[in-house]
């Protein structure tokens, strides 16, 4: 499989597995706290463990959380190289926007402003 088509695939694998709600919130947690074991992470939603091992693993599958052994407990964090390929991502996409952005702010201004 040719480099661009890889990546292409690894985006919507990463871009699939945050649509879950509950998969994002399981990212933005990590993100922000730290590793975290699973049985912290299940303490913190309002699903079963297998759900939440669903879920981990998806994420997992998808680059964008690694897991290690702590003796019998899984430690799970975010994979900053699956965040950053989705990132990267974004950023390529930033003249498209500030284009987009610009045409509407010109738009605005010919209409006389937000206030007219």
């Amino acid at each position: 499989m040719r480099n661009k088509e890889r990546m292409s695939d690894e985006l919507v694998k990463s871009f699939s597995a945050l649509a879950d709600p509950t998969r994002l919130a399981i990212v933005e947690r990590l993100m922000a706290e730290g590793e975290l074991p699973a049985g912290d992470i299940v303490a913190g939603v309002d699903i079963t463990a297998p759900a939440i091992s669903r879920h981990l693993k998806v994420l997992r599958d998808a680059g964008l959380i690694r897991q290690r052994a702590e003796g019998t407990k899984r430690i799970y964090s975010a994979d900053a190289r699956g965040l950053r390929r989705i990132a990267d991502w974004t950023l390529s996409r930033r003249i498209y926007w500030d284009s987009q952005f610009d045409r509407l702010a010109a738009a605005i201004d010919l209409e006389g402003g937000p206030d007219a």
